[in-house]
C-alpha cells in the first residue's frame, strides 16, 4: 500500500467493540501472575489469548515479544504451552517476566513466604518481637544519595534489611518471587507522588510501611501464582528452561534464530508518552541494576535522550510527522524521528525471526503533540511493508481499561487531569497485523 492508501484505510476503520474486552473485571485482566508488578501501558492477556486463538494452529508454536515489558504475552504463551521469548532493555522487565512466567509448586512456595515473613514480622506495628538488629541493611551504596532523596531514613533502613534477607534466599525462583514483591512496593513506601508517572516528590505523602505493604502484596502474588500453577503444563513446570527464553537486550536485535517464531505480539514504547527507565528507576536503584542511570536511558526505544543525525528514516508519514513537529519543537521532532528509525530496524528484526506465514502483530495507539497528530500506527505500517511483511489486518480498539495517562494539554503536550485537558491522549489503539509470506 501507498501511504495514502495506508491513511485511507486507517481512515474507514471502524472500532471492533469486540476487541475492546470490557466486560473484564481487573480480577480478570489481573488474573495468575499478571498482577505482580505494576507496569504502564501493558495490554491485557485476553488480547494476547485471543490473537494465538487466531493464528496459532498448532501445540508446538514459538511466540515472541521484543517489548516483553512485564511479560504479558510470554506468561500467556507459556499457559498454553507454547515455547515463548522476549527482549527488554529493562532490566526490572526482565526480573518480573521471569518470575511470572514461572510457576512454582503452591505448598512449597507458602511454606517460604511463612519463613520470610516470619523473619521480618519485627517490622510489624505493635509487634513485640526484637528487631532483627543483625542483619545489615542492604543498600547500594553508589545509590545512596539517591536513594535517601526518595526514603524517610527508617524506612530506607527497613527496606535494605528486607532487601538482605531476600538475598539469603538461595532458591534462585523464590528468591525473583520475593524481589518482584519488593519491587512492586517500593514506591507505595517512598514520597514519590503516588498519581504521578514522572519523577515528582510529595512532601505530604505519608509513605506504607515496607512490611505491611510487603505482606499484603506478597500474599496476593502467591494466590496468583497458585491460579498459574494450575493452567501451566507439567512438561513446562518440570523444565521451564526448555520452554523459555528471555533476554535483557535491544528489541532491534534478539537472541532468536532465523525462521524459528510463529506468532509476534508486542506493544512498543510510546516516543511522546514517559520514560520507563524513569517510571521503575526506585526498583533500579535499590537493585543496582544500573551504574549510571542517565547514560541506562539512552539505551531504551524512545527516549528523549536518543537523537540520530545520520541515519534515514524510510517512512514517508512519519518523516510528515517529523517534519510538521520542527516548528514547533525541533528537540522532539529528532526524538520522534530516532522513535520511527529504531522502530524500523525492530521490524526488520521481527521478519528476520519470523517463520514464512507467520504474522507481526504491533499494539501502538496515536496521539497529539503540540498540535501535531503522531500518526505512531500508520507509520508503523509503512515501516513494516518496508521490512517485507504483507499488510494483512487492522484491528482498532478502544482503551476502556488501559493504563496510560488519557488527556493532554494540547499547547505543551503534557499529560493532565481530566478538568484541565483539551484531548484525549490514547482514545483508542490499533492491532497492526503484518504477514511474512
Amino acid at each position: 500500500m501507498s501511504p495514502n492508501e495506508i491513511l485511507e484505510w486507517f481512515d474507514q476503520t471502524s472500532i471492533d467493540k469486540s476487541w475492546s474486552f470490557i466486560g473484564y473485571k481487573p480480577s480478570d485482566t489481573g488474573k495468575w501472575t499478571h498482577g505482580y508488578h505494576r507496569y504502564p501501558a501493558k495490554f491485557i492477556p485476553q488480547l494476547v489469548e485471543r490473537l494465538m486463538d487466531i493464528y496459532i494452529t498448532n501445540g508446538t508454536a514459538s511466540v515472541n515479544d521484543p517489548f516483553m515489558g512485564c511479560g504479558t504475552t510470554v506468561v500467556s504463551a507459556i499457559s498454553r504451552g507454547f515455547q515463548a521469548s522476549g527482549t527488554d532493555i529493562n532490566k526490572v522487565a526482565h526480573l518480573v517476566t521471569g518470575a511470572k512466567a514461572k510457576a512454582i509448586c503452591p505448598d512449597y512456595l507458602a511454606g517460604k513466604v511463612k519463613r520470610f515473613l516470619s523473619q521480618i514480622s519485627c517490622f510489624e506495628a505493635g509487634s513485640s518481637l526484637f528487631p532483627v538488629s543483625q542483619v545489615e541493611p542492604h543498600i547500594p551504596e553508589k545509590h545512596l544519595e539517591k536513594i535517601n532523596y526518595w526514603f524517610t531514613p527508617a524506612i530506607r533502613d527497613e527496606l535494605g534489611k528486607i532487601l538482605a534477607l531476600i538475598l539469603e534466599e538461595t532458591d534462585p525462583a523464590v528468591q525473583s518471587f520475593l524481589l518482584v514483591a519488593f519491587s512492586h512496593v517500593l514506591k507505595t513506601c517512598s514520597i514519590w507522588s503516588q498519581g504521578s508517572t514522572k519523577p515528582t516528590r510529595d512532601m505530604k505523602k505519608r509513605p506504607t510501611p515496607p512490611y505491611d505493604a510487603i505482606k499484603r502484596h506478597l500474599l496476593k502474588m502467591q494466590r496468583g501464582n497458585a491460579q498459574f500453577y494450575n493452567v501451566v503444563p507439567p512438561e513446562i513446570k518440570d523444565n521451564l528452561d526448555g520452554y523459555l527464553d528471555i533476554q535483557i537486550g535491544s528489541a532491534t536485535t534478539q537472541a532468536v534464530p532465523d525462521n524459528g517464531v510463529d506468532l509476534i505480539v508486542s506493544s512498543s514504547p510510546y516516543v511522546t508518552s514517559y520514560e520507563y527507565a524513569d517510571l521503575h528507576q526506585l526498583s533500579t536503584l535499590w537493585l543496582n541494576l544500573a551504574d549510571d542511570l542517565k547514560e541506562y536511558k539512552k539505551q531504551f526505544i524512545g527516549t528523549s535522550y536518543k537523537q540520530y543525525d545520520d541515519k534515514l528514516l524510510l517512512s514517508q508519514i512519519a518523516s510528515h510527522i517529523v517534519d510538521e513537529m520542527m516548528p514547533k519543537s525541533r528537540k522532539k521532532a529528532k526524538e520522534i524521528e530516532a522513535f520511527f528509525i529504531d522502530m524500523q530496524k525492530v521490524f526488520n528484526e521481527s521478519f528476520r525471526i519470523l517463520k514464512p506465514g507467520g504474522r507481526c502483530c504491533y499494539v501502538i495507539g496515536n496521539t497529539k503533540l503540540k498540535g501535531v497528530d503522531i500518526l505512531n500506527a500508520e507509520a508503523f505500517a509503512e515501516s513494516l511493508q518496508y521490512s517485507g511483511f504483507k499488510l494483512d489486518r487492522l484491528i482498532k480498539r478502544e482503551i476502556p481499561l488501559k493504563i496510560l495517562p488519557q488527556k493532554r494539554d494540547e499547547k505543551t503536550g503534557r499529560f493532565a487531569s481530566k478538568d484541565k485537558a483539551d484531548s484525549e491522549a490514547y482514545p483508542t489503539e490499533y492491532i497492526i497485523i503484518g504477514l511474512k509470506e
